[in-house]
């Protein structure tokens, strides 16, 4: 049996463009220049209300942060999304990366383990599988469990 979680060949995004691991995991996503408000996914217009001019280019996020907070799913989400089963609570948690993105993703660690304030790091994981390919998000790992 192949190890679909493992195999690059068979790994495919969830969603194209928001994210990729040839280099790492990164995610994909746009900062303002003027003012340094990171974005993701990208925007074509800065959003701040500080901003004195929306200046956007592209650029990626990835690495380390800490995590600011966390929710527990302790149910199967409903349709569209998808899951292997049987259905595992999860943590979700709320991250501030050290490029200054404060993002949102799953933890792949125990719902036990987490902690506020635990240092974590960014990671392409599946989030289920289906026709023998391993659909693919970003994730967060502890890092000091």
């Amino acid at each position: 049996m192949t190890d679909l979680s493992t195999n690059t060949a068979l790994r495919e995004p969830c969603v194209p463009g928001l994210f990729s691991e040839d280099e790492g995991p990164l995610l994909h996503g746009a900062r303002c220049i003027t003012c340094s408000t990171p974005y993701f996914p990208r925007v074509a217009h800065c959003r701040n209300p500080a901003c004195a001019a929306s200046h956007i280019v592209s650029c990626t996020f990835g690495g380390e942060g800490r995590l600011w907070s966390y929710s527990v799913a302790d149910f199967a989400p409903p349709p569209p999304h998808r899951y292997d089963k049987p259905f595992v609570p999860y943590a979700i948690g709320v991250v501030d990366l050290d490029s200054g993105l404060r993002v949102v993703g799953q933890m792949v660690d125990p719902v036990e383990s987490m902690r506020v304030g635990a240092r974590v790091s960014l990671v392409i994981e599946p989030i289920h599988h289906d026709e023998g390919k391993a659909f693919t998000s970003w994730k967060f790992k502890l890092l000091d469990r």
